[in-house]
């Protein structure tokens, strides 16, 4: 099995999420509220657009807040994974190491 070494993506990524956990905890919650609605798909760029109004408006807490539009896919596999049922829900592309991986492996078959 090959060793995928972490893109500079996902490095940031990670420690954005461990910084902020509590936006994970916003994008389930967020999530989950469309699925209740009735939704069977949507699209994981609205519910970080819901966080940005949540943080802004709701709490007026934004004090400089940002959020990287990069982390959107990640926090949609995530979801996907904690929830495989639901796997569908959002649409996600390949990442571009995903396509790399897939290279590698037909160059060594």
């Amino acid at each position: 099995m090959l060793e995928q070494k972490q893109t500079t993506l996902e490095k940031e990524f990670a420690v954005f999420h461990e910084n902020n956990p509590h936006i994970w905890e916003l994008f389930k919650r967020f999530t989950n509220a469309v699925q209740a609605s009735g939704r069977t798909e949507y699209s994981a760029y609205a519910i970080f657009e819901r966080i940005r109004w949540h943080m802004a408006v709701d709490t007026n807490d934004d004090n400089g807040f940002k959020l990287n539009n990069n982390h959107r896919p990640y926090y949609a596999r995530m979801y996907q994974a904690q929830y495989p049922n639901k796997a569908r829900f959002f649409r996600t592309r390949v990442l571009k190491n995903e396509r790399n991986r897939v290279r590698q492996l037909d160059f060594k078959l």
